[in-house]
């Protein structure tokens, strides 16, 4: 395996380069932004497309040398491809909600996974000896922890490098990272500050399929540093590989066709979307937080 390959062009279609309006920008960000286009800041890809190498060549390097990579991303958008990406590249993941002592409380939120894995082999066990009413409880506590905890009860400890999507929502994250030297890369829009990230992706940050790029680009960049881990370990990667990709060759289904590219105004429209003042996620985690309050 080798090092992800993007292009200028892949960035363009997936909307990277869409900021935020004009007035909600952050002047810390100033250095990164091309110019403005219909009251839009847009980004710089000439400086997107080298950084973006650079923060896929510090993940690779990462796992290569057997380090633990947290995949963060909270926001509606982020969620489902943040833990699919990790996943994929056997990392860890948050996308629930971030948990304040996540990093720097590792020992307390370690008691909650441990009470998760005893949960869980209470109800394998068919929770015999417990009433309804308890049976009710424990699945109610099962369903909290996993939501919050799932995609980080295998990592063991705190990471070596943490991967996030919108370093506004996850401030939280970014800065129990810096308290305890764990190296941030992140993608950065325009609205937010890139203080505290050590490897910036200057780019749009709302976007699904933006999004999607990035999760997809980053696990790849991870599963060729496993490759060089377990090659540096002399296992023979090409070996294991070889012989279910020739039966998939004859199985595989012909390939969909692609999906065409949005429009720019379609594109656009999301970008002006970006700043509503109050949107579906921003109104929904308002319910949620009611209801378990």
């Amino acid at each position: 395996m080798a090092l992800p390959e993007f292009s200028m062009r892949q960035l363009l279609e997936a909307g990277v380069h869409f900021g935020h309006q004009t007035q909600r920008w952050n002047p810390r960000m100033g250095e990164f932004i091309y110019g403005a286009r219909n009251g839009i800041h847009i980004m710089d890809l000439t400086q997107t497309v080298p950084m973006l190498d650079a923060a896929l060549n510090v993940i690779r390097e990462t796992v290569a040398k057997n380090g633990r990579v947290l995949f963060v991303g909270t926001k509606r958008q982020a969620s489902a491809p943040i833990a699919e990406a990790a996943e994929k590249c056997a990392q860890y993941y948050m996308n629930h909600r971030w948990l304040g002592g996540t990093l720097t409380n590792w020992q307390t939120v370690s008691q909650s996974i441990k009470r998760l894995n005893e949960i869980d082999e209470i109800m394998e066990g068919g929770a015999e000896g417990l009433t309804k009413k308890e049976r009710l409880g424990l699945e109610r506590d099962q369903e909290k922890l996993q939501a919050s905890l799932g995609g980080i009860r295998q990592m063991g400890g705190v990471p070596d490098l943490l991967f996030v999507i919108d370093v506004k929502k996850e401030a939280l994250a970014v800065a129990e990272a810096n308290k305890l030297g764990i190296p941030v890369v992140a993608v950065v829009d325009t609205n937010c500050s890139p203080d505290g990230v050590d490897y910036i992706i200057p780019g749009n940050d709302d976007a699904a399929r933006a999004i999607s790029l990035y999760c997809d680009l980053v696990s790849r960049a991870a599963l060729d540093g496993m490759s060089a881990q377990m090659g540096a370990a002399g296992i023979d990667l090409g070996a294991m590989e070889e012989a279910p990709a020739e039966e998939a060759v004859s199985e595989a289904p012909a390939p969909a066709a692609e999906a065409p590219a949005p429009s720019d105004e379609a594109m656009h429209d999301d970008a002006m979307s970006k700043d509503a003042p109050l949107d579906i996620e921003s109104a929904e985690e308002v319910k949620k937080e009611a209801a378990d309050s």
